[in-house]
């Protein structure tokens, strides 16, 4: 008797065994032929990246912005290593479960080192920058992966957190659908309230947030409208498709007796308050130095230091001369000569007591911030200490950089700051972002504090009237300058 086979041609009797056979065999010809399609399906990570160009493109220029060249990268979900490569890190370290996005990183970024199975195979080192590129939308437990990070952490590192905004969840269906994007699938949608939770829970705390990309794909004119003006304009921003989070390691306290500490004093025509200045600075940490930098004065300062350094020859004091203009040469002299770890900024007008220098110290050992910045407008004020004029100035430019650095600022006008001397040269290293445009001093620590996402916290002082000589403002000169400076971080900072 004749048996169709499984195929459905006439053949020749088979036994049952036989039969069985035949259907394993085509069970798994039909099962590797469904291995085989859907891998023609899959997409690698490659063809998206060509295929989005545009939104890569501005995911790059982001991350360009906010990591400096030759930091130490550690990126979790770094795909094909494109955004490792962009940053130009000098140690580069890529994480991901797509083996052939990895294998294709291994290929296109051989200078870098690339895992494809778990934290816990990457050997311990600390690095500068940990990007989680949507790492916490897929995490299944995020407190624990934040604290899996301290292993790769010290009080310099910044975590950069990089996720969708539940906004756009249904529009992200609607184009993976449509297959204009890269197939995912997202297990966490949180609030950026819920991930600052988490983070405060692991000892992260956040130094603050960006929004980018509110128009992921290239239409000419449009395109450029809303991701470099519409993006940066308070309310339209929160609907943009990435929200960012730099957080930073809860900082330990520092002990007080590692750090002596430089008082660089610019002067210039202060003769009067030169000896006072030396009997009411404090002493702090390891012990205080005093620098006077003195700027071509014509009542006699720079005979008067001279005299104070000889009549004290027990306080650590000494002077040196500008050889430039304006209060931030005579900053940057006295900084690149102080030999203490702590640097401070002190008014020769001594409008900011000394006596109050170290609540700014203290504030600096208990890790409150990287950058103390003196705040002059939370305490009543002494009769005449500030005009009115000047007041309304400094409210419009704490509210305008409070925007333009994405940190909250109350004074940005003070003279009195304070930071790590390692943490300025850093600064100094990147001023070149911003060039030498800044007369003041203040500006070019702000700016580049901010540029470096150090955390900058407002130390409220008690502001005095002067007591010797005039003030060196020249309100509308100075009002004019200011402008220009806020339009040059506009550019840098926003319009980039």
């Amino acid at each position: 008797m004749e048996k169709k086979s499984i195929g459905g041609c006439v053949g020749q009797n088979k036994t049952r065994s036989d039969s069985k056979k035949d259907l394993t065999f085509l069970a798994a010809k039909k099962d590797t032929a469904s291995f085989v399609k859907q891998k023609k399906k899959k997409k690698s990570f490659d063809y998206w990246l060509k295929k989005n160009r545009y939104y890569h493109r501005s995911i790059v220029k982001f991350y360009r912005f906010v990591i400096p060249k030759k930091s130490r990268v550690l990126q979790i979900n770094c795909k094909n290593g494109y955004v490792l490569q962009a940053v130009q890190p000098s140690v580069g370290v890529g994480l991901d479960n797509d083996e052939d996005a990895i294998a294709s990183a291994q290929q296109q970024c051989s200078e870098f080192q690339f895992y494809t199975d778990s934290l816990e195979d990457i050997p311990d080192q600390i690095f500068d920058y940990i990007i989680l590129t949507s790492v916490t939308m897929e995490e299944p437990d995020i407190q624990d992966l934040f604290v899996q990070l301290r292993r790769f952490s010290d009080s310099n590192t910044r975590i950069i957190i990089d996720t969708y905004s539940y906004l756009w969840e249904p529009i992200l269906w609607l184009t993976q659908k449509l297959g204009l994007r890269r197939p995912t699938n997202f297990r966490n949608w949180i609030s950026q309230k819920d991930l600052h939770n988490f983070l405060y829970l692991s000892d992260f705390e956040v130094v603050t947030t960006y929004w980018h990309t509110l128009l992921p794909m290239y239409i000419p004119l449009i395109s450029t409208i809303f991701n470099s003006i519409l993006i940066h304009l308070p309310i339209i921003n929160r609907l943009c498709l990435h929200n960012v989070t730099i957080a930073r390691p809860t900082i330990k306290k520092h002990d007080p007796k590692e750090y002596r500490v430089s008082v660089v004093i610019p002067c210039r025509n202060e003769k009067g308050n030169v000896e006072s200045a030396v009997l009411r600075c404090p002493q702090m940490g390891a012990g205080t130095e005093i620098i006077f930098v003195e700027g071509g004065s014509q009542d006699g300062t720079l005979d008067e230091i001279k005299r104070v350094i000889k009549k004290y020859p027990e306080k650590d004091i000494s002077f040196f001369v500008q050889d430039g203009k304006g209060k931030s040469n005579a900053v940057r002299k006295g900084f690149a000569q102080a030999r203490g770890g702590v640097l401070m900024i002190l008014d020769a007008d001594l409008t900011v007591p000394p006596e109050e220098l170290p609540k700014f110290f203290d504030a600096l050992m208990h890790g409150k911030g990287e950058l103390i910045n003196g705040s002059r407008l939370v305490y009543g004020m002494e009769s005449g200490a500030m005009r009115f004029l000047n007041l309304l100035a400094n409210f419009f430019f704490s509210v305008l950089f409070s925007w333009l650095l994405g940190q909250k600022l109350k004074d940005t006008l003070c003279g009195t700051k304070v930071l790590f001397k390692k943490d300025y040269e850093k600064i100094a290293k990147n001023r070149s972002f911003f060039g030498n445009f800044d007369p003041f001093g203040d500006f070019d620590l702000l700016f580049g504090a901010a540029k470096l996402n150090f955390k900058i916290v407002d130390m409220p002082v008690h502001y005095k009237s002067r007591i010797y000589g005039s003030t060196q403002i020249r309100r509308f000169l100075h009002g004019w300058i200011l402008l220009c400076m806020s339009f040059l971080a506009l550019r840098k900072f926003k319009f980039r």
